[in-house]
């Protein structure tokens, strides 16, 4: 087990080259357990690591983390400078932009040296005395993790529903407060999951609650004091392959449950003035069908892949009998042109597009059937909607930036076209976008498939092949790697880094088949564009082989681990964060969260063909005796998304296996969940720590 470290220590970093000599690091002890599935028998040896309720385990995750807060401990001057480099281009007391619903004017701000946002209100204008809604600084106090999941304020105005989470195992209890007196009313749900809506009446709401493997599942009604073991299940979800979520629609005359897995699913309706009656579905599933709606006048407008439309179309149907039958072609299905969503207002519809892996904003005019994009000034950019409470307005607020342009929110007049920026993030310190550099370019894939790389650096660099470099990656679940602005990243830029986002298969960057091209048996293509990505980037002088490191969080963890490795000699350092790394073991287990409900987006473990894919990629499960890169892990002891005993059981195997005297660290935060830290500066402290590895290993200076 843990070897106490001597007390006095040195470390001699020659160019960059480490030597940990004077330090052991932690070994977790072997248990051999024996797993059987489909003829084959494997060993785990780290298995015992799930024993989470085993003082044993969480002695060695504190020993690891000593271990880390050792090896680092050279680097505690850089991160701390780090951290003053961060905190000093925030404008830590500042403002949202307010919202406007009804009377009111909704908006958060903070105050410097406090970790948590205030929500506020004013009403009727924006120079009315202030309402303090919630301050979640005074709900976290005491707390080690906090986390705040919905706010709702009621159709009067008068109440307003939270839930907060502090554990970070994303499990929220549900709380509602009487705006006008500041009382918490008795009324308490616990095991509440993401979503919720309020009734028209002002004392009825629906809500979601989690099964045994925290999958959302169950739909309840609750009305206002009644005790929460009388509310009613208004619907219950007993394909475990299908998550259920509850909402409002825009025009609020709809309340939805959106029934919904990989590939397929199902919206039921009912209308908020009528809290009591049944929920009616639009269309029944069908397998590999899928669809969402939105509601405007008496129509549903339905964005769906039916009828083979791989990329999405749009149709209409009425509200009285909404069925399949009865639906009408508004948009085609474009190839190419991802209809990822809608939105609707009085006289617009607002289409959510993505092409070319960019994102679009097409605006639909319902009067007179014109459409027309907002126009975006760069050509790697991210765009997308903002706070739109209200339905009866011809104002769309969206926001906009790049990897050199901050967060901006801009109001936008959908018939003028006239934009009005209200905000844009500001940066201290005299941050100057003309400095820096932002492009598009491609790798090829081993299969020929083209994949984007954005890019931003600091004008002036040199490509000679000596520059610093932080490739990122996700590529799965559809989710696309949208280029955005980071106070932080400029730490990087400033001291010489190029930073690329890969646009790899997995994500829906380049359309809804570029995402199919990276799931299940397609899988290991999001692996090899990756690589191919590493491999454009050194081929192109923007850095080399031993100046390259990688990053990945969650899936894109899976990432992290599956490409060193196919390829550990092409990266110098990696931080893989809350990694899904073992895969295998996850896939067959069913009474884990999210196993079952991504059989469709890895493969069913129990069929054979997939095991053996599965199998044959799974980073834990191919760890080989081999030199790896200088590698930092993190993990959270309460994540439910991806076990603290993925990173943990990953990072003992490789330190048995691993042939190289690279550095190896594994920091897990003993009071979070999947995203790390809760509050801002403490959130702020792990990107310093995780910066300052990077900066260390890599040997770059200011």
């Amino acid at each position: 087990m843990f070897v106490r470290l001597l007390s006095v220590f040195l470390f001699a970093i020659m160019g960059n080259v480490i030597a940990q000599d004077t330090l052991k690091p932690p070994a977790a002890k072997l248990v051999p357990k024996t797993i059987t599935m489909h003829g084959e028998t494997r060993t785990d040896n780290y298995f015992w690591l799930r024993e989470k309720e085993n003082p044993e385990v969480i002695r060695y995750l504190e020993a690891e983390n000593a271990f880390y807060k050792a090896t680092m401990q050279p680097a505690e001057a850089l991160q701390k400078r780090l951290f003053d480099e961060m905190i000093a281009r925030v404008k830590q007391t500042d403002l949202s932009v307010p919202a406007r619903e009804g009377e009111y004017y909704y908006y958060s701000r903070t105050e410097q040296g406090k970790n948590y946002p205030i929500l506020c209100r004013k009403k009727g204008s924006l120079e009315a005395t202030e309402e303090v809604m919630l301050d979640l600084n005074e709900l976290a106090g005491g707390q080690k993790y906090f986390r705040l999941g919905i706010t709702a304020v009621s159709p009067d105005h008068k109440l307003l529903a939270y839930s907060t989470d502090t554990a970070g195992d994303e499990v929220y209890t549900i709380r509602v407060k009487d705006l006008a007196s500041g009382k918490v009313l008795a009324d308490s749900i616990p095991n509440t999951y993401y979503t919720f809506a309020w009734a028209a009446d002002n004392k009825t709401f629906f809500y979601t609650t989690l099964d045994a493997a925290k999958r959302p599942y169950r739909a309840w009604r609750h009305t206002l004091g009644a005790a929460a073991s009388a509310d009613t299940v208004v619907y219950e979800e007993k394909d475990e392959k299908f998550t259920l979520h509850i909402g409002k629609t825009r025009s609020k005359e709809y309340i939805l449950i959106e029934l919904t897995s990989q590939v397929t699913s199902e919206v039921r309706y009912l209308r908020s003035a009528d809290p009591n009656g049944e929920f009616r579905p639009i269309e029944p599933r069908r397998q590999g069908v899928e669809y969402d709606v939105e509601h405007h006048g008496d129509v549903f407008y339905v964005r769906t892949n039916d009828g083979g439309a791989t990329d999405f179309r749009l149709m209409k149907a009425p509200v009285s009998d909404p069925g399949r039958e009865n639906w009408v072609e508004v948009i085609a299905h474009r190839p190419r042109v991802y209809l990822s969503g809608i939105d609707a207002f009085r006289d617009h519809l607002v289409l959510y597009e993505r092409a070319e892996a960019q994102p679009r904003l097409r605006l639909q005019n319902l009067r007179t059937g014109e459409s027309h994009y907002i126009e975006c000034p760069e050509k790697v950019y991210t765009i997308g909607t903002s706070e739109n409470r209200e339905f009866n307005t011809t104002t769309l607020r969206f926001v906009y930036t790049s990897l050199v342009t901050p967060m901006s929110v801009f109001d936008y007049d959908m018939v003028t076209r006239k934009r009005t920026l209200l905000k844009q993030q500001e940066v201290l310190g005299g941050y100057d976008p003309a400095k820096y550099e932002t492009k598009r370019m491609f790798a090829t894939a081993p299969d020929g498939a083209k994949v984007p790389i954005s890019l931003v650096y600091r004008k002036g660099l040199a490509k000679n092949g000596s520059n610093p470099a932080l490739l990122y990656g996700y590529g799965s679940y559809g989710s696309s790697a949208n280029p955005s602005f980071s106070p932080e990243r400029l730490s990087l830029l400033d001291r010489g880094f190029v930073y690329a986002v890969a646009h790899i298969r997995g994500g829906s960057d380049l359309g809804r088949s570029w995402y199919d091209d990276g799931k299940i048996l397609n899988k290991k293509n999001t692996f090899t564009d990756f690589i191919a990505c590493a491999e454009a980037l050194i081929k192109e002088r923007y850095t080399s082989k031993d100046h390259l490191a990688i990053q990945g969080g969650s899936a894109g963890g899976l990432l992290m681990g599956a490409v060193i490795n196919l390829r550990p000699d092409l990266f110098k350092a990696v931080v893989a964060q809350v990694p899904f790394v073992d895969v295998l073991n996850t896939a067959t287990d069913p009474t884990l969260p999210l196993t079952v409900g991504e059989y469709e987006e890895w493969g069913d473990s129990n069929e054979k063909k997939f095991f053996d894919y599965i199998r044959s990629y799974s980073p834990y499960d191919n760890v080989e005796k081999k030199a790896y890169p200088n590698m930092l892990v993190t993990a959270g002891l309460n994540d439910p998304r991806v076990s603290y005993w993925e990173p943990a059981k990953w990072t003992a195997k490789l330190r048995a296996f691993k042939t190289d005297k690279n550095v190896l660290l594994l920091r897990t935060n003993m009071a979070s969940g999947h995203g790390g830290a809760s509050g801002r500066y403490d959130r702020w402290k792990e990107v310093a720590q995780d910066y300052s590895f990077l900066i260390w290993i890599l040997g770059v200076e200011r």
